[in-house]
């Protein structure tokens, strides 16, 4: 899975928002908020990664906080927020 062309993610003081530009806004209205995790894993999903990736990205930046089973559960709930946002190829 892969972003769609058009939404940018810009920081706020601390937090991140995701708005759309160009033809996206045109289907979009709105922004989405992040905090620092889900802009990390924002950004990664500007390439074509999978729940896995998302769960390694997690693991690694939470490395002994987090078990891969938390870390699978919060990708999984990160990929269903971006489909239900209409932001996913």
């Amino acid at each position: 899975m892969k972003l769609k062309e058009g939404f940018i993610l810009r920081q706020i003081g601390e937090k991140y928002v995701v708005v759309a530009v160009g033809a996206a806004a045109k289907n979009f209205n709105g922004m989405i908020t992040l905090n620092s995790t889900g802009a990390l894993l924002f950004n990664l999903a500007k390439e074509n990664v999978d729940e896995i990736q998302f769960k390694n990205a997690l693991l690694s930046e939470y490395s002994g906080q987090i078990t891969e089973e938390i870390a699978l559960r919060d990708a999984k709930a990160f990929i269903q927020k971006l489909v239900e946002a209409g932001l996913l190829k």
